[in-house]
C-alpha cells in the first residue's frame, strides 16, 4: 500500500513585513454632529474616537486590499512568486460570490496562490494569521499574505448614532514567511455563539446593529482570561510584552485590558482607534503598521494582539515584529 507523503514544514512562522491603507476622507465628531444628535465630548468619552475614516467609491475592498498588502509586500523584501497563499480576512463583502481574496492576488501579481476569503467579524485578521502560520509550519505554504479589510460604512446604518460614530474602512496586511524561531505563538481562539446576536446583519436587513453595552460588558469581562492564554501558549508573560494591540472597537476597552494585564511602564499601547475608528478585521494590522512606521514600535519587540467581534468570536497570539 502506498504511504501519502507530506511535505517538510518550518520550525516556525513569522512577520516579514507589514502595510496599510487609509482611506483619503477624514471624518471628524463636528463633522457628525452637523447630521445627527451627537457631539465631540459624547463620542469620546463613550468609545474615545476623535475622527475616522471613509471610503469613496473608488476605494473599494479590493482596491484598498491590494495597496496594504503592496505595501506588505515591498516591506517583506519578497517577489510576487514567492507567495503561495492569500487570505483576505473581511466581514463586509456585500457580493457573497466570487470572493476577493483571489482579484486581489491577480491584482498584486501572485501568480495562482492558494486564496480565500475568511469572515470571523473583528477577530478576522487574528483567524487568518493562525492559518497562515499553520500552513507554513506544515509546509503547505511557502509564505502567505494575511489582508484584512473593511467598508464598514456599507453595512452602517448612518443614522443610528450608536454604530455611524464608531465604524470605519481601511486596509492592513502582514506577509508571513518560515523561520527557525518562532515569531508567531500559537493561537488562542474561541467563539461564544450564544451571543451571535449581539453584532449582527439580520436576515432581510442591510445594515448592522449592535447591542453595545453588551458587547462591552463582555470584552471587558471574558477576554483578559484569553489574553492570558496566548502568553501562556507561547511561553510569555506580561512583563515580557513590548506592544500591546487589541482589536481597536473602544478605547475603554483597551485601557481596562492594560490595566487588568499588568504591562510593564514602556509598554506600547496602541490607540489607533482615536483616528482610526473601528475598522474590525483591519485594526490590528493598520494599529500595528503604525506603530512600526512612527517608530515607536521597534523590529523584533514583541507584541500581544487580540482581534475579537461578531460571532461572538476571538482570537489572540504574541508576535515578533519585523
Amino acid at each position: 500500500m502506498s504511504t501519502i507523503q507530506l511535505p517538510a514544514g518550518s520550525p516556525g512562522a513569522r512577520i516579514l513585513g507589514l502595510g496599510g491603507y487609509r482611506p483619503r476622507r477624514r471624518v471628524t465628531n463636528d463633522e457628525l454632529a452637523q447630521v445627527m444628535d451627537t457631539n465631540d465630548e459624547w463620542i469620546q468619552s463613550r468609545v474615545g474616537i476623535a475622527e475616522r475614516r471613509w471610503a469613496d467609491e473608488d476605494e473599494t475592498l479590493v482596491e484598498m486590499a491590494a495597496a496594504a498588502g503592496g505595501k506588505a509586500l515591498a516591506a517583506s523584501g519578497l517577489a510576487t512568486d514567492e507567495v503561495d497563499l492569500v487570505i483576505l480576512a473581511s466581514a463586509s463583502l456585500r457580493v457573497p460570490i466570487p470572493g476577493i481574496g483571489p482579484q486581489v492576488a491577480h491584482k498584486l501579481g501572485i501568480p495562482r496562490p492558494g486564496a480565500f476569503d475568511l469572515n470571523a467579524g473583528c477577530a478576522g485578521f487574528c483567524y487568518a494569521l493562525g492559518m497562515a502560520s499553520d500552513a507554513i509550519r506544515t509546509g503547505d505554504a511557502r509564505n502567505a499574505l494575511v489582508v484584512g479589510v473593511e467598508r464598514l460604512t456599507d453595512v452602517t446604518d448612518m443614522t443610528d448614532r450608536s454604530t455611524a460614530v464608531i465604524f470605519a474602512d481601511g486596509a492592513g496586511a502582514a506577509v508571513i514567511g518560515a523561520s527557525d524561531e518562532p515569531g508567531i505563538g500559537p493561537v488562542a481562539w474561541g467563539s461564544d455563539g450564544d451571543q451571535h446576536s449581539a453584532i449582527e446583519i439580520a436576515a432581510g436587513k442591510s445594515t448592522m446593529t449592535m447591542a453595545g453595552q453588551a458587547v462591552y460588558r463582555w470584552a471587558t469581562t471574558r477576554l483578559t482570561e484569553t489574553l492570558v492564554e496566548a502568553m501562556e501558549k507561547a511561553g510569555v508573560t506580561a512583563a515580557d510584552i513590548d506592544v500591546f494591540a487589541p482589536h481597536q472597537a473602544n478605547l475603554r476597552i483597551v485601557e481596562s485590558m492594560t490595566k487588568k494585564l499588568g504591562f510593564r511602564e514602556d509598554t506600547v499601547i496602541a490607540r489607533d482607534i482615536v483616528q482610526s475608528g473601528n475598522t474590525s478585521a483591519a485594526s490590528i494590522p493598520l494599529a500595528l503598521t503604525a506603530l512600526v512606521e512612527s517608530g515607536e514600535a521597534k523590529s523584533g519587540d514583541l507584541a500581544l494582539v487580540l482581534g475579537y467581534g461578531a460571532g461572538l468570536t476571538f482570537a489572540g497570539q504574541v508576535l515578533r515584529l519585523p
